[in-house]
């Protein structure tokens, strides 16, 4: 019985996990000498990153924010639509059963942004406001980086099926991104979707049931 219920959970991770495979293939951005950002001990490496043109720009502010991940192989890929979201990160397949250091990351990206009957194209969303929505999934990607391959199994399934795990895995992004001086881009963020008047109520509505608030994200910013 145990056995069949492992295989299950092991299956049911996979196909999630393989969504990621089935996005748009990105556009690339060559590499320069520009592209290696110093500091005093390490530079972001993007050797392992793939970003999308549309998007260098705040994908690299956000990424420096986050120099724990600098080493880590990420790609930022579109994708025509990304069901009950906006953004998605998670787990490359292919590196799921990798040391925690050696894990590859894909953060998904929809084109579009549901507005009631219709779309808002993401291009034209503001660059503060992708910033910081890059932010809160790169605070995704954290969470995962202390996990081991059976916690993101578990982690996975509980995701499924656990609107109190949503809720939980969400706001421990939001507390990552911010703690990492993502703050005013995480407010600008959640003020974009809720001040939107053409936003569905829907969206709306699983922001404030799942995310952190914008009071709350006020008063952690106090807090650092």
């Amino acid at each position: 019985m145990k056995i069949h219920i492992a295989f299950w959970i092991i299956l049911t991770n996979f196909s999630m996990l393989l969504t990621a495979q089935q996005a748009d293939k990105p556009y690339f951005e060559s590499m320069t000498e520009k592209d290696v950002i110093p500091t005093e001990d390490a530079v972001l490496n993007l050797e392992n990153k793939v970003i999308p043109k549309e998007i260098y720009d705040e994908a690299i502010l956000a990424l420096e924010h986050y120099p724990e991940l600098w080493n880590t192989a990420i790609t930022f890929q579109f994708k025509d639509n990304i069901k009950k979201s906006t953004m998605q990160a998670q787990p490359r397949w292919a590196s799921f059963l990798k040391s925690r250091k050696k894990r590859e990351y894909i953060i998904l990206i929809s084109r579009t942004i549901q507005i009631d009957q219709d779309e808002l194209s993401f291009s034209e969303v503001p660059s503060d406001v992708v910033t910081g929505w890059l932010g809160h999934e790169l605070g995704h990607v954290m969470d995962y980086r202390e996990r081991s391959g059976f916690g993101m199994l578990v982690f996975g399934v509980k995701y499924l099926y656990s609107g109190a795990h949503i809720k939980e895995v969400e706001r421990t992004a939001d507390v990552y991104a911010i703690t990492h001086g993502m703050g005013t881009y995480i407010l600008k963020t959640k003020n974009f979707i809720l001040d939107h008047a053409n936003i569905s109520e829907a969206y709306k509505e699983r922001l404030r049931s799942l995310y952190m608030s914008p009071e709350e994200v006020v008063h952690l910013l106090e807090e650092h």
